[in-house]
């Protein structure tokens, strides 16, 4: 029963028994019943006006906690008069409008933020209370390459190299991380309140394009400088040695042969700035829409001959349909002979390599069953100048990285639990 109803009832019945029992006292007495009828209509008068200073103001209040239950912070009320049921409509009028500015502030900041993080050049994955991805943006999802179904998924649960480091961070934390590539990120564990509770966010920073611009102008300052330096001295010293070998050749044989050696090491010390400075003067790929999997046969009939003298099958593994993506033919064909060259140097003889493409996505990984990668190499493999060769002089990895960061390929080097070695690369231009 509502409060108004009960007043009702309480008006009503109190003043009918005021009636009955004035007829019954003073039914004989005209003057007094009628002066009492008067009073009655007095009180039921003034009981009226108590309703409207008492009860009204409940119903608006009670018209006021709808409208925000529903979430209408634009329900206003209009001043009646009353000095007190003003001042009531005043404060609610005051607290609606500091909620609707509110409300209005938190919106635009809850967007400005969603926003900021869209757009971030950062990588950025918020968890829930329960520790699973509750959204990521898409600079995460392009750095870390997230499948879809990855999103709403506990960290425990996924097999990535780098969400399986991140998951043993403590808050507060940051570290620099490494995928199976050459890619390196700084990676930042923080948490914030939501609805209480704590709920941690990761904060991903690509650094290996900032590490390769600043190897780049490193070892570019140098390799130029060197250059220059060499190719003066040996121009010179080589144009001596080939005169004193045509005068000894008659005069004194027995010296010809030591400065033919001499000559030689000159020109293979001058092969050896010019493959340097291959990477230095590296141009911009021109991007045209080329078959990965004609380009594959016909790499896989180069090495033929080769590998076959050294007891070395070569098998392919190609996509069903033609498999175009926009590369630079000529420079992509020089990273896949450097891969192949160096799956046979490192199989030796009696050894398997295996040419493959995929569609979807668009890759393509050369396996071979050589020996493997050592641990300790594993990190420096796309290092300037670094090489687990005998003579190796480090260009053709360093060469091959070049490339396909040029071509905004993702790309890792890495050995198998299985003992197999995979250079794995995929396209992003299809």
């Amino acid at each position: 029963m509502s409060l108004k109803l009960k007043y009702g009832l309480f008006i009503i019945i109190l003043h009918l028994t005021l009636a009955i029992l004035a007829y019954q006292l003073v039914q004989d007495q005209k003057v007094w019943f009628f002066v009492i009828e008067i009073a009655i209509l007095i009180s039921l008068f003034l009981s009226y006006r108590l309703y409207q200073a008492l009860i009204r103001p409940l119903q608006f209040l009670a018209s006021g906690v709808d409208a925000i239950q529903d979430k209408d912070f634009n329900v206003k009320f209009v001043k009646t008069g009353s000095r007190e049921m003003d001042k009531l409509i005043e404060v609610y009028n005051d607290m609606i409008d500091n909620i609707r500015i509110e409300r209005t502030q938190v919106q635009e900041q809850h967007f400005f933020l969603n926003r900021l993080i869209q757009a971030s050049p950062a990588g950025i994955i918020i968890l829930d209370f329960d520790g699973n991805i509750a959204d990521a943006n898409p600079k995460a999802i392009e750095l870390l390459r997230l499948p879809k179904e990855h999103l709403n998924q506990p960290l425990s649960t996924l097999q990535h190299p780098i969400l399986n480091q991140i998951q043993q961070m403590e808050v507060n934390t940051s570290k620099i991380v490494s995928d199976e590539g050459f890619e390196k990120y700084k990676c930042q564990v923080s948490d914030f309140i939501h609805k209480g509770f704590n709920r941690k966010f990761i904060l991903l920073q690509e650094l290996s394009q900032e590490i390769l611009e600043a190897e780049k102008r490193a070892y570019g300052k140098i390799i130029r400088m060197m250059a220059h330096e060499v190719n003066n001295s040996i121009g010179a010293i080589n144009s001596i040695l080939h005169t004193m070998a045509d005068f000894f050749k008659t005069e004194n044989p027995e010296w010809s042969e030591p400065l033919d050696i001499a000559i030689n090491r000159n020109n293979s010390m001058n092969k050896f700035m010019a493959n340097f400075a291959k990477v230095v003067r590296l141009p911009k790929p021109h991007l045209e829409r080329t078959d990965i999997n004609a380009l594959m046969r016909r790499m896989g009939r180069l090495f033929s001959v080769q590998a076959q003298d050294k007891r070395i099958k070569i098998s392919l593994h190609l996509a069903e349909q033609p498999l175009k993506v926009a590369i630079d033919e000529q420079q992509m064909e020089q990273v896949l002979v450097n891969i192949i060259k160096n799956a046979i140097e490192s199989i030796g003889e009696d050894g398997l390599i295996e040419l493959n493409t995929t569609q979807s996505p668009p890759s393509i990984s050369i396996c071979d069953n050589g020996p493997g990668i050592a641990p300790e190499h594993a990190d420096a493999l796309f290092s300037p100048f670094f090489s687990t060769k005998k003579d190796g002089q480090g260009v053709g990895l360093m060469l091959s990285r070049e490339i396909l960061m040029n071509h905004e390929a993702q790309f890792h080097l890495k050995t198998g639990e299985d003992g197999w070695t995979e250079f794995w690369i995929g396209f992003k231009n299809t």
